[in-house]
């Protein structure tokens, strides 16, 4: 039987985590390791993993090393054939594991999968079925919102969503850049669209399995965009530009250059009215900006996809 970890990351999450390690516990497919990141939490969390000490290795983190640093020091950790990389405001069905597993087993070169996630206040309506990019290099949980009697039937996706992701080791080996699996320059939010894009670059399959189900609470809630901190709307603003300096290649922009240039010229105009503040999060950027520019030079060397194959996933 293929081992299998999880990894949970968790920040001010104590109104959460004993749902989503009760959850964890309870699924039917073995857990070897579980491993629970706290990265500086200033509530009770601490105080609420004391009593799941004896099923976890738990790891109090000083500073707060972001969704990114959390889960590749967990994955470090381990050494299992899959990791489950899951939020703690994530519950399990009992066979989520077992039903990704299974996937990534029925499947050649298949790197990651991801179940059906609903939210949790609202299971008749979908959280995500994965990952799709359009023409603009926007990144959108596939599905989102839409009713859950739909998407029934398992297929490849583009990627998967960060809150409940299965990953194999023999992927999370082969795309992982400077030893960091998640990119780290990203902190957090799009670093999942990141993993996704380079995947595929390199020749690893994404896969939804409808039968493996989750309920998801969603730290912020969707289109209530000023109630988002400016730190998070920066971070998911200026890691797009991140993951296209990395992954993007001349010919695919050149190929979508009016979708891209209209939304530039939109989001620009948005930001310079609306939410000048946003712009900030360029002086993020040029400070790693070098460090991408190694990085897409790594991927490059090891890409082994076309661009017509990788074409085949940016909708209108």
């Amino acid at each position: 039987m293929k081992t299998v970890s999880v990894h949970i990351v968790t920040y001010n999450s104590s109104g959460h985590i004993d749902d989503c390690l009760e959850a964890v516990l309870k699924q039917s497919h073995s857990i070897e390791r579980i491993i629970v990141i706290d990265n500086a939490s200033k509530d009770d969390t601490l105080t609420k993993l004391a009593k799941w000490s004896e099923q976890c290795t738990i790891i109090q983190n000083k500073v707060n090393n972001g969704f990114a640093g959390g889960h590749n020091q967990a994955i470090r950790m381990t050494d299992t054939d899959y990791c489950l990389i899951l939020n703690p405001d994530v519950i399990l069905e009992p066979d989520y594991v077992l039903n990704t597993v299974k996937s990534l087993n029925n499947h050649t070169q298949a790197g990651s999968a991801t179940g059906k996630l609903l939210f949790k206040s609202d299971p008749t309506h979908i959280d995500s079925t994965g990952l799709v990019i359009n023409k603009a290099r926007r990144a959108f949980d596939r599905g989102a919102h839409q009713t859950s009697d739909q998407f029934n039937h398992a297929e490849e996706v583009f990627g998967v969503s960060g809150a409940a992701a299965m990953y194999a080791r023999e992927m999370i080996n082969d795309i992982s850049l400077n030893g960091e699996f998640f990119d780290e320059d990203f902190f957090a939010y799009k670093e999942d669209v990141d993993v996704a894009w380079r995947a595929q670059l390199l020749g690893w399959k994404a896969y939804y399995e409808p039968s493996a189900i989750a309920y998801h609470e969603r730290g912020w809630k969707e289109g209530l965009r000023s109630s988002k901190p400016l730190f998070v709307r920066r971070l998911s603003y200026i890691n797009r530009y991140k993951m296209m300096v990395k992954n993007d290649q001349f010919s695919m922009v050149l190929k979508h250059i009016i979708p891209l240039f209209v939304y530039e010229f939109l989001s620009l105009g948005y930001a310079l009215v609306r939410e000048p503040k946003l712009l900030g999060a360029w002086s993020s950027f040029f400070h790693s900006y070098s460090d991408l520019r190694q990085k897409r030079n790594i991927i490059r060397s090891k890409k082994k996809v076309k661009p017509s194959e990788i074409n085949r996933w940016f909708i209108k």
